[in-house]
């Protein structure tokens, strides 16, 4: 996910230097093949994450099912439910490229342009989901981390502290 932050941060800069005030490029052509590059980054990006996002996201709604009231951020619900909707789109996106893939000619090996346009529209389409991790990804962490700073349920209660002694020193 951090990654992923670098990726968009890179492009936020190359954007904001490559459009005019309105946000069109100044060079349609360059800018596209740059959108390009950042789909593709992103996706590899999100590749290493991709096959645990299910248990990650389970375990966050169990550590937030589990968390004191006033520990709670209002936003991680819906965060997760980005998170959610995001993960069932690339699903479906990646089988649909696997199932493009696998019908594109024998001819058809990376590097060639039928190849590698497919792939470029795969990861087009997937980039605005993938965001959706790079941005609301680190919710993941957050309520990992409130559930590791919570008390358990499980753990003992602390033992009430010691009363004070009283005993009065001996007279000679």
């Amino acid at each position: 996910m951090s990654d992923s932050k670098k990726i968009l941060d890179a492009w936020d800069a190359y954007s904001d230097e490559h459009t005019d005030l309105d946000g069109w490029p100044h060079d349609d052509h360059a800018y596209g093949l740059r959108a390009s590059q950042r789909d593709a980054d992103t996706a590899e990006a999100f590749e290493s994450l991709r096959y645990g996002a299910r248990h990650l996201l389970a375990t966050a709604e169990t550590q937030l099912a589990q968390l004191p009231e006033n520990t709670v951020q209002s936003r991680w619900v819906y965060q997760l439910g980005v998170l959610h909707a995001a993960l069932d789109r690339l699903e479906q996106l990646h089988e649909q490229w696997l199932e493009t893939r696998d019908a594109l000619p024998a001819t058809a090996k990376p590097g060639t342009t039928a190849f590698d346009d497919a792939l470029a529209e795969y990861h087009a389409e997937s980039w605005s989901y993938l965001d959706d991790w790079a941005t609301h990804g680190k919710t993941l962490r957050e309520i990992n981390t409130a559930a590791r700073k919570a008390p358990s349920p499980l753990a003992p209660a602390p033992a009430p502290a010691p009363a004070a002694d009283r005993r009065t020193p001996a007279r000679k």
